[in-house]
């Protein structure tokens, strides 16, 4: 349409107030009052009605030079107040969400910079050599990172003797790279790099020796291959060390674990028996045994085997168990023989094995999850046999990550 003199009267539009971002939601957005979502925004920033964002006092300057294409991290923009709030509401709307009252709230627990203990890397072959870190977010392109400030100095330390490794060797495909700090130093799994030929080999026992590793093993499909272990691999569990078969799960930081133990032992209290299920290693059953007797129970059989092992060495009351839960849950008569159950399952949670428990006489149980929306799902179960939320701590181990945990302690 074309507009003549005089021009046309236009109505006055109103002027709208910018809305307060007051939480950071799941996925890492920003969300005003009325429900609008701004990516990037932080508690205390402003959103316009245009979608423009004004910084407020808890929105900082993320401290990585990778941050703007890096997904290793999503909330390096906020401050250590907005980053705590957003890991204690992940925790706290889950469980208001199923109705479920909170006695105690516990204070937050945050894993500082560089205390990852544990991180799964890709690389891939260039023209100019390789690059390696983690994927862009929603993308498979790879940043290759040059500093990292979640990791532990020891596993940043083997990135370079790893990009030169993967630029002679590695094919067309990314390869896989998990990396553990073990008590001898990193542990280094590969997969899908296939070495062709002794002088592939050879230059693998190399970076092995060079770099120092503790391990390194080699995956093309059909399990971890070790290559290179000088030394039997441990982690030490509360003090006794346990031997760590390759692609064991371990909880990412050093400082996460002790918070999480520490509040299982307070937990448990005196119970002088306890079923510790989805056990792994026994990262609980060491902080729990002596004076408890404790049943561990998992389903993977090296790391069922680990910890039966070094059970016995220590001369622990540990009796290990070899059981899938979800497809075998303990059953009701099974628990009863117990004054206290712990369970730490999968981010798939344990609902199963929560009605098993809920069906028994079982009065005490601690429940650690990585995951509030299956834990929240379980958890409902349990309050309708009787139980009673009594304390909850939200544990952020993945530093500037969405991903949070949780601690919990249930009563009857």
């Amino acid at each position: 349409m074309i507009l003549r003199w005089p021009f046309p009267a236009l109505s006055p539009q109103p002027v709208t107030e910018p809305d307060q971002i007051i939480r950071i939601a799941a996925q890492g957005d920003g969300v005003t009052a009325d429900g609008r979502h701004a990516p990037g925004g932080v508690p205390g920033d402003m959103l316009r009605a245009n979608g423009l964002l004004e910084r407020g006092p808890h929105h900082v300057e993320p401290p990585c030079r990778h941050y703007a294409s890096c997904g290793g991290c999503q909330l390096q923009h906020a401050d250590e107040q907005a980053l705590s709030q957003f890991v204690t509401e992940r925790v706290t709307f889950a469980a208001r969400k199923q109705g479920i009252e909170i006695g105690e709230l516990l204070p937050t627990h945050l894993s500082p910079q560089h205390s990852r203990r544990r991180a799964t890397l890709h690389a891939l072959r260039a023209a100019n050599g390789a690059v390696i870190g983690f994927r862009e977010a929603s993308s498979h392109r790879i940043v290759d990172l040059h500093e990292c400030l979640v990791l532990r100095p020891e596993l940043a330390q083997v990135l370079p003797a790893l990009r030169s490794f993967i630029a002679s060797h590695a094919g067309k495909r990314p390869v896989d790279i998990e990396l553990t700090l073990a008590d001898q130093g990193v542990d280094c799994s590969l997969k899908h790099l296939p070495l062709e030929g002794l002088a592939a080999t050879e230059a693998a026992l190399e970076l092995a020796q060079a770099s120092g590793l503790a391990r390194l093993s080699l995956d093309q499909g059909y399990g971890a291959e070790i290559m290179w272990e000088p030394q039997p691999v441990t982690i030490t569990l509360s003090g006794r060390p346990v031997g760590f078969p390759p692609g064991s799960f371990l909880q990412a930081t050093q400082d996460g674990e002790d918070r999480l133990a520490a509040d299982a032992k307070d937990w448990i209290g005196d119970a002088t028996s306890v079923a510790d299920l989805f056990a792994g290693l026994g990262t609980f059953a060491f902080a729990l045994a002596e004076p408890a007797k404790v049943l561990a129970a998992e389903a993977a059989r090296d790391a069922h085997l680990a910890c039966k092992a070094a059970a016995g060495a220590a001369g622990l009351p540990i009796a290990a168990m070899h059981r899938d839960l979800f497809r075998n849950p303990l059953q009701p008569e099974e628990l009863n023989r117990f004054e206290a159950v712990l369970l730490d399952p999968p981010r798939a949670g344990a609902k199963e094995q929560v009605g098993q428990i809920a069906d028994s006489s079982i009065n005490r149980v601690v429940y650690i999850s990585c995951n509030p929306v299956s834990w929240s799902r379980d958890i409902a179960r349990l309050i309708e046999a009787g139980f009673r939320l009594e304390k909850l701590r939200p544990v952020g181990q993945f530093r500037w990550s969405t991903h949070v945990e949780l601690a919990s302690y249930f009563t009857r």
